[in-house]
C-alpha cells in the first residue's frame, strides 16, 4: 500500500517538542515529501525489491546482512548481473559474519559481472574487536530515488517454498520514495566507505522530488551511539495511547524495559509480540525473562504462532512509526550498525496497526495465573479480523533444531533456572579442565588474555588516531 497522501505535519501547533527531541537524540533530521510503501509480506517484498533493481537506471546500493547462496540469493544475484551488464553502477556490501556460509563462487559470479562486492568486517582481520560490530542493516536503494529498508535478509526462509510446505518467515519492509531515499543513500555510502574506496561523488548527489506528505528520519545506527535506543525510549515516554512493538529478538536492556514498565502503568495500552519458536532459542530464553514483570504491569505480551517472526515494527499512538533492522536488545543498540525510519505518517501508522492486529489472530497471549507460572491463552476480546486459515507449515531442518532445544528447555523446567543451570554447568566444566589439564589450561587462558589485550591496545591506538585525525579536520 501506499501513504503520504493525506499525513499533515504543522510545527507551529504543537510546537512538535517530541520531533525535536528525538531529531537530536538521533542524529537525524526530519525529511518532509516522502511516499511510503509498507510490505508485510516476506515473499511479496523480496519481489518488490527485484522490481525495484530491475527498473535502475543509474546506480544500485545492495547492503543486507545474510546474502544467501540459495534459490532466492541466485535470484538477486542474477537481477544485479542483469542491470550490471547494461552498464548500470551495482555496488553490494554484505556482513562477513551474517553471510559466512555463501560461497566464494557466489561472489565470484557478481564480480566477474561487473559487480563491485566488499564485506563488512572481515572474520579474520588486524582489528579482532570487529568481530563484534557487524553491518545488520537491509537496504536497496535505486539511483537515490528509490530506497527499501526493514527487516528482510535474503534467503530461502523469507521466500517460503509452496512445493515442500514451508511458508515464509514473517518480516516487514517499507519502500521509502522522495528526499529520504537520498539520505539512505548517504548512509549506505558511509559503511560503504568503512570497507574500502568511497563512493563516487555523484552517486551521493542526488535530489529527489517530493511526491508525498510523510515525515521521515533515517536513522543510521552506529556502534556505541545509542542512537534507535534513545529513540525507543523517547516514544515510549511519551506514548500517551498505545505503545505496539513487534521484534524478532526482544532482549530490552533495563532503560528501555523501564519505560515500557513506566508507560503500561499509566495505563498506555503497551502490547509485545514476539516469536514463539525462535532460530536463537537461547534469545528467546532471555525475552522471557523479563515477561513477569512487564504483565504484572499492565502489558499484554503475544507469542506469534508462526514458523519465525522476524519483524521490528514500533507503534506510538496514532502518529509515530518505527520500522528497520533494529531489535530491542544490546547488540542492536549499542554494537551494530543498523538502519531504521522513525516515521510521522498517520496513513503508515494505521496500516502497520492493522497488520499487528492480523499477526495478533496469529498468535497466542501470555498471561500470569497462580502468580508463578506462564500459561498460554487465547486472544480474547481484541479487536482483531476473523484469523485467516493458512497452510499447513513444514519446518526446516533449522526450525526444527531450534524447536527441540525449546521444547528439551521447557522440560528442563523454568526460564531463569535453565539460564542458571547452564552457567552453572559451565563453570563446573571451567574448573575441571582446570584441575586436570593445569598446564595446558593456564598457557591456553594466558593466550587469550594476551590477545583480548593485544586487541585492545590496538583498538585504543586507532581512536586515538582517529581523534586525532579529527581534531586536525
Amino acid at each position: 500500500m501506499t501513504f503520504g497522501a493525506t499525513a499533515t505535519y504543522d510545527r507551529a501547533v504543537d510546537g512538535d517538542l517530541l520531533g525535536f527531541a528525538v531529531e537530536r537524540a538521533t542524529s537525524a533530521r526530519a525529511i518532509g515529501g516522502n511516499l511510503i510503501r509498507h510490505h508485510a509480506e516476506s515473499a511479496r517484498a523480496l519481489d518488490a525489491m527485484l522490481d525495484l533493481i530491475s527498473g535502475a537506471h543509474a546506480w544500485i546500493h545492495f547492503e543486507n546482512y545474510i546474502i544467501r547462496d540459495d534459490h532466492t540469493g541466485r535470484r538477486f544475484a542474477d537481477a544485479l548481473i542483469a542491470r550490471a551488464r547494461l552498464g548500470v553502477r551495482v555496488r553490494v556490501l554484505y556482513d562477513a559474519l551474517g553471510s559466512f556460509g555463501t560461497s566464494r563462487r557466489f561472489w565470484r559470479g557478481l564480480t566477474d559481472a561487473g559487480v563491485e562486492v566488499r564485506a563488512f568486517h572481515p572474520i579474520v582481520s588486524r582489528h579482532p574487536l570487529d568481530v563484534f560490530s557487524r553491518d545488520h542493516r537491509k537496504l536497496v536503494v535505486v539511483d537515490g530515488i528509490h530506497a527499501m529498508l526493514g527487516g528482510l535478509c535474503i534467503g530461502d526462509e523469507w521466500a517460503g517454498d509452496a512445493a515442500r510446505h514451508r511458508r515464509p518467515w514473517r518480516d516487514t519492509m517499507i519502500t521509502v520514495s522522495g528526499p529520504a531515499a537520498a539520505a539512505a543513500d548517504r548512509a549506505f555510502g558511509r559503511t560503504w566507505e568503512s570497507a574500502g574506496a568511497p563512493l563516487p561523488i555523484d552517486e551521493l548527489e542526488a535530489n529527489p522530488a517530493e511526491c508525498g506528505a510523510a515525515i521521515v528520519r533515517v536513522v543510521s545506527g552506529v556502534p556505541g551511539r545509542a542512537r534507535v535506543y534513545r529513540a525507543v525510549q523517547l516514544l515510549a515516554l511519551s506514548a500517551r495511547e498505545r505503545l505496539w512493538i513487534t521484534d524478532a529478538y526482544l532482549v530490552a536492556p533495563a532503560p528501555v524495559l523501564a519505560s515500557l514498565l513506566d508507560a503500561a502503568r499509566a495505563g498506555v495500552d503497551v502490547r509485545l509480540l514476539v516469536p514463539g519458536t525462535s532460530d536463537l532459542p537461547v534469545v528467546r530464553n532471555f525475552t522471557r525473562v523479563g515477561y513477569r514483570d512487564l504483565l504484572r504491569a499492565g502489558a499484554r505480551i503475544f507469542e506469534w504462532q508462526g514458523p519465525m517472526l522476524h519483524a521490528k515494527t514500533l507503534l506510538a499512538d496514532q502518529r509515530w512509526a518505527r520500522v528497520g533492522s533494529s531489535n530491542l536488545n544490546v547488540s542492536s543498540l549499542l554494537g551494530n550498525y543498523e538502519l531504521d525510519v522513525v516515521a510521522e505518517c498517520a496513513d503508515l501508522s494505521a496500516e502497520l496497526a492493522h497488520q499487528f492486529l492480523r499477526d495478533l489472530a496469529s498468535s497466542r497471549e501470555i498471561v500470569l495465573r497462580g502468580g508463578r507460572r506462564f500459561m498460554p491463552a487465547r486472544l480474547v476480546g481484541a479487536p482483531t479480523p476473523p484469523p485467516v486459515a493458512e497452510p499447513p507449515h513444514k519446518r526446516s531442518g533449522y526450525e526444527l533444531g531450534a524447536a527441540a532445544v525449546v521444547a528439551l528447555r521447557r522440560v528442563a523446567g523454568g526460564v531463569r533456572r535453565a539460564i542458571a543451570a547452564t552457567a552453572a554447568f559451565s563453570f563446573v566444566a571451567l574448573g575441571t579442565l582446570l584441575l586436570a589439564f593445569p598446564r595446558f589450561m593456564s598457557i591456553l587462558l594466558a593466550a587469550g588474555a594476551f590477545i583480548v589485550a593485544l586487541g585492545f591496545g590496538i583498538y585504543a591506538l586507532e581512536r586515538r588516531r582517529a581523534q586525532e585525525f579529527e581534531d586536525a579536520t
